[in-house]
């Protein structure tokens, strides 16, 4: 296969398949096999070569009566799962289907794993075929991937060597003169595509050749290149990490009480989505307990928390607590005072009804209380999806009428606390784990 113009100047490439590479067992050397198949190769051309034959030589082929059995050995995290199938974060740091474990084309039994480095085993085939050959060529190991809003396979890049993996075009221009401010291209991923053209995935040709684009080769001189390695996005740079359910769990698991925040600016859209996350928990008689306060200003959350230093402190004296104890209690009160954002939850007892009975008008209110709670839950978790930390107080529900005074909320609107928000500085502390079962009661 090749692409050309009329032009004769016009950029063109060609691509085409290897024959004469013989089945691979572990312990046999690529270089040399695909030397032998005499491919003719010169210095710039860029060799593609399918993931299974490195696994084969690699002797990564292991008995696995179970493949769900390899797929829990390689894989560090889970991303998806919908049924059977799982996506998932693999020990080379690939987010794909099944962590690339093939139980196609090998023995009755075996499943094929990925090489365990394949940057390093891109390496080692260039360095083997600048030995043999003394030809300098790039290498990219390949594996089909699917992939996220598009239906179909593609192989893509999971080792490099001597390629330029990424084409970094920002601070350049487009031709209309437009700055490019965000373009790289993953040209060790096309690469890969063009290859899979030609090799096809059951032609039984595991390798390809690329000539005609010697600048996406690195020059022996200039050591490997960063390998394909530099594909893998960063957990922080990844929007897409997790699917839905796996999101919400993470979600969950983040939701730390943070008690120090960092003096970064906290995003007004992020908090307004969580609140939309917080009204959709359940609520009795189709009712909406919850109201949220906002308090995105300094000047009203120092004239809040100023108003209810001063009635603590009144209270607290009139308990007669001396002076230190007093200056203590009030200093717990500073992950309010030092969080960039302060949201009031509140609750509020429109459509509940009254039964004229203690017993029961106790357990309506209840029932409210229970749905707020539920409501402030959902606040938080989605705020931990939001990457904001988080600490609930209980502070306002013990000065209700100062905080209704200094909001100008109406008096049927009961604060339940008070959730400071930010951004956490440092990570959270490790949280000891709990044993689900110690929470069971089954009947």
């Amino acid at each position: 296969m090749s692409t050309s113009a009329e032009e004769g100047d016009a950029p063109s490439f060609r691509v085409w398949a290897l024959r004469g590479i013989p089945e691979v067992r572990a312990g046999d050397d690529l270089a040399k096999l695909i030397a032998a198949a005499s491919p003719g190769l010169v210095d710039g051309d860029v060799l593609l070569v399918t993931s299974k034959i490195v696994s084969k030589a690699e002797g990564r082929i292991v008995r696995a009566a179970d493949r769900e059995a390899a797929i829990d050995a390689e894989t560090v995290r889970v991303v998806a799962r919908r049924g059977p199938l799982r996506i998932v974060e693999n020990r080379q740091g690939l987010v794909m289907a099944a962590a690339g474990v093939d139980a196609s084309n090998t023995p009755a039994g075996t499943v094929l794993l990925l090489p365990e480095d394949p940057d390093a085993s891109a390496r080692a085939i260039r360095d083997g075929l600048r030995d043999t050959l003394g030809v300098d060529v790039g290498v990219v190991v390949t594996d089909t991937f699917g992939r996220p809003w598009r239906n179909g396979l593609t192989d893509v890049a999971i080792g490099a060597a001597g390629v330029r993996v990424l084409d970094d075009l920002r601070g350049g221009t487009d031709a209309y003169g437009n700055p490019l401010s965000a373009t790289i291209v993953a040209t060790a991923d096309e690469l890969a595509s063009a290859g899979d053209l030609v090799k096809g995935k059951a032609e039984g040709l595991p390798v390809a050749v690329v000539r005609g684009l010697p600048h996406v080769v690195v020059s022996s001189d200039d050591a490997d290149g960063p390998g394909a390695r530099a594909l893998v996005r960063s957990a922080a740079d990844d929007m897409f990490r997790l699917g839905t359910s796996e999101a919400v769990r993470e979600a969950v698991t983040l939701r730390r009480t943070v008690r120090e925040f960092s003096d970064e600016p906290v995003d007004p859209g992020a908090v307004r989505r969580a609140v939309a996350a917080a009204v959709t928990a359940p609520a009795p008689h189709h009712t909406t307990p919850w109201r949220f306060v906002l308090l995105e200003s300094a000047e009203s959350r120092t004239r809040l928390l100023d108003a209810m230093r001063d009635a603590w402190i009144a209270d607290l004296r009139r308990d007669g607590r001396s002076e230190e104890s007093i200056a203590k209690r009030i200093r717990r009160g500073d992950v309010l005072r030092n969080a960039p954002y302060l949201v009031v939850p509140c609750l509020v007892m429109d459509g509940s009804h009254t039964y004229g009975d203690e017993r029961r008008d106790t357990a309506e209110r209840e029932m409210f209380v229970v749905a707020a709670g539920a409501g402030v839950q959902n606040f938080l978790v989605a705020l931990a999806g939001e990457r904001l930390g988080s600490a609930w107080v209980s502070s306002t529900m013990f000065c209700r009428p100062v905080v209704r005074e200094v909001l100008s909320l109406p008096s049927s609107w009961d604060p339940l606390g008070a959730v400071a928000v930010g951004h956490a500085v440092g990570a959270a502390r490790e949280r000891a784990a709990r044993d689900a079962e110690a929470f069971l009661t089954v009947r």
